[in-house]
């Protein structure tokens, strides 16, 4: 533990953005599986799971969380399961 008044406070501060991180990243993984499951159970739900699931995405990736580049192909690839 640092002794250093600043130096613990910013500890605290990483705590609480790495717990805010870690939830927001759950959230997206959850979304996309939740989409994945309904499309190959068939469900009628699928579009607004991928809608959910792309929000997710692009919220992740504009906090920061996942690279542009990632959060693009997994979109494609969520819309590519959904045309079929």
């Amino acid at each position: 533990m640092p002794q250093i008044k600043s130096a613990m406070k910013r500890v605290k501060t990483i705590e609480k953005a790495n717990q805010r991180n870690a939830s927001q990243l759950s959230t997206m993984r959850s979304a996309i599986k939740k989409f994945k499951a309904a499309k190959t159970a068939g469900s009628d739900e699928a579009a607004d799971l991928l809608k959910a699931a792309t929000r997710a995405i692009d919220m992740a990736s504009t906090k920061g969380l996942i690279h542009a580049n990632k959060a693009g192909r997994d979109k494609s690839r969520l819309n590519k399961m959904m045309a079929k």
